[in-house]
């Protein structure tokens, strides 16, 4: 739920630089009682974004105060029941193709060419039209730095010597979901980074928000990219 073209607010725009293509994130095999929780913290104005001001945040805000409780728990036991597909390959590269925005999401350039990636994730459909057409079938490329699988394996497993957490004690050992905890194996990591950005900038402050402070509290952009390429790279 929630995701924009950019990781964190504008200031980090440019040091980021890490053009996401989905305007929002997948619902599929989310439980029905954590989609349901995410509804009324944008009802209530809890769930909130810490950059600009962005279209699908208050889309969101404007669909959960317009729908009732029987119609947000339909869609929920309905998106719960689906069975969540792998469509992210991540790549650990020191080069990525050069990009160009496309109405609202990054693309790949026609002409081609490349540029370095920096301390940044790109990640564009490998079919710009199918994308663009919505189709749940569209496969992503999610570039990330060198090492980052590595050492977010590190800090999702271990917590970096105090860094932060383990991932696992709130998410499962397989990073997919209990409860009200949401899956987080196999999503989008520039959507993984920008809520972990929300987080830390207590944009975000739902009922289990608490949770989350001691886990992000530290983390440094490094951490934030390291930790989404690892878990991005996990099966759903």
């Amino acid at each position: 739920m929630d995701a924009s073209r950019t990781c964190g607010p504008a200031a980090h725009a440019t040091a980021w630089k890490a053009p996401a293509v989905r305007k929002n994130a997948s619902l599929a095999g989310l439980s029905a009682t954590y989609i349901t929780q995410q509804m009324a913290d944008y009802k209530s104005g809890m769930r909130k974004f810490a950059g600009p001001q962005r279209s699908p945040s208050v889309l969101m805000t404007a669909i959960a105060k317009a729908a009732n409780d029987a119609e947000i728990e339909a869609a929920a036991a309905y998106f719960s029941s689906l069975k969540p597909k792998p469509t992210i390959r991540v790549v650990e590269t020191d080069t990525v193709p050069a990009t160009e925005i496309a109405r609202v999401f990054y693309i790949t350039k026609k002409d081609g060419g490349t540029e370095p990636i920096g301390q940044r994730i790109v990640e564009v459909p490998v079919n710009a039209e199918q994308f663009e057409h919505r189709d749940s079938r569209s496969q992503f490329m999610a570039y990330v730095p060198k090492g980052s699988i590595a050492r977010g394996e590190a800090l999702a497993k271990t917590g970096g010597a105090g860094i932060t957490l383990a991932c696992a004690t709130c998410h499962g050992e397989d990073l997919k979901g209990i409860a009200s905890i949401p899956r987080i194996a196999g999503r989008s990591p520039s959507y993984l980074v920008r809520q972990l950005y929300d987080f830390q900038q207590h944009a975000r402050q739902g009922s289990l928000s608490a949770l989350m402070a001691p886990v992000v509290e530290k983390l440094t952009h490094d951490d934030m990219i390291s930790l989404a390429a690892y878990v991005a790279s996990l099966s759903p």
